[in-house]
């Protein structure tokens, strides 16, 4: 068959002329989901501090900004759509360069109707092979304030920017994007800098829910389960997607990881549902939404990971994923 766009048309997409923003769109997750915007036809505004210029303190050369704008026009064009990915380099804890950016969407479009705050890089900060985790008063200050300004500070100022041009239509999609679910994160994720990180976009979304409410948007925060990263196949476990399995022998409960595109899709299922506001200012998993929505993981499988750890791993349960993807 024909090719749409060889034939000179285009496919519908769920999210036709949706304008979004994904603000730490480097890499992981915030990647994917702009990858997986673009798919369902979302114009996608990428942004982050890695360009083919300059590098990050995350010190990765290999994922940048361009990167993966092209790998969202690929998508869109892939899947006979009219989305497309536009690079905006941008560090979100320069309240400028934010507003900047934030200005130029409107002159270019007029409207921003998802924003998605995946904003991160504190990991070059932590040590997670260390034997224990340093107290807090252990830790060098430093690093944990950077911490908090990377995970919290750079949160709050896309958000007090950004949500002008969002709430000025009704429908519009805020999310924050954390580690965990509010269940999981009950428990106590040493160090604390790391903990207060994690747990404050959940926060965030519940107080930004009863706020943006009042103008027909949504609010959530939507966590990936146990990631497969660029950072945690080459880096932590040094292997590929194509034999990711292989870590399994080292940390046999890597069985229940997902692939970044899962969360991408997470997200095109709530930007799409026309009764989003059912979610506003909730805590929410690639996993639970998949059950919720019936998508999957590129394999074909729906893992529940935070469920997983909880009733499992976090039980000191031998690693069977068994029902739980």
């Amino acid at each position: 068959m024909e090719r749409a766009e060889q034939a000179g048309q285009r496919n519908a997409g769920p999210l036709d002329g949706r304008i979004a923003l994904v603000a730490g769109a480097t890499r992981g997750a915030g990647r994917a989901m702009a990858v997986e915007l673009g798919r369902a036809g979302a114009t996608v505004y990428v942004t982050g501090r890695t360009t083919r210029g300059h590098v990050s303190e995350v010190g990765r050369t290999t994922e940048t900004i361009e990167g993966t704008a092209e790998l969202v026009d690929e998508a869109a064009g892939a899947a006979g759509v009219a989305g497309r990915g536009i690079a905006v380099p941008t560090d979100h804890l320069e309240p400028e360069q934010v507003r900047a950016l934030v200005a130029r969407i409107d002159r270019e479009q007029g409207r921003l109707d998802i924003l998605v705050n995946d904003i991160w890089g504190g990991d070059v900060h932590l040590d997670f092979t260390a034997e224990k985790q340093p107290d807090m008063w252990e830790m060098d200050l430093g690093k944990g304030l950077r911490i908090m300004r990377l995970g919290i500070e750079s949160h709050l100022v896309t958000s007090h920017c950004a949500l002008p041009l969002l709430v000025r239509n009704p429908g519009g999609l805020f999310v924050e994007v954390t580690d965990g679910t509010e269940e999981y994160n009950r428990r106590y994720r040493k160090p604390l800098f790391y903990d207060l990180a994690k747990t404050a976009p959940i926060r965030m979304a519940y107080g930004l829910g009863e706020e943006l409410k009042e103008y027909g948007c949504t609010a959530v925060c939507v966590t990936p389960g146990w990631l497969r990263s660029e950072a945690m196949l080459d880096t932590a476990f040094k292997v590929t997607e194509e034999n990711w399995r292989d870590a399994c022998e080292h940390v046999p409960h890597f069985a229940i990881s997902e692939t970044p595109t899962y969360v991408g899709r997470a997200l095109v299922a709530l930007a799409a549902d026309p009764d989003v506001a059912r979610w506003n200012g909730r805590s929410l998993s690639s996993g639970g939404l998949a059950q919720e929505y019936g998508f999957t993981d590129v394999d074909g499988s729906a893992p529940d990971a935070w469920r997983y750890l909880l009733e499992v791993e976090s039980q000191g349960k031998p690693a069977d994923v068994t029902g739980y993807r």
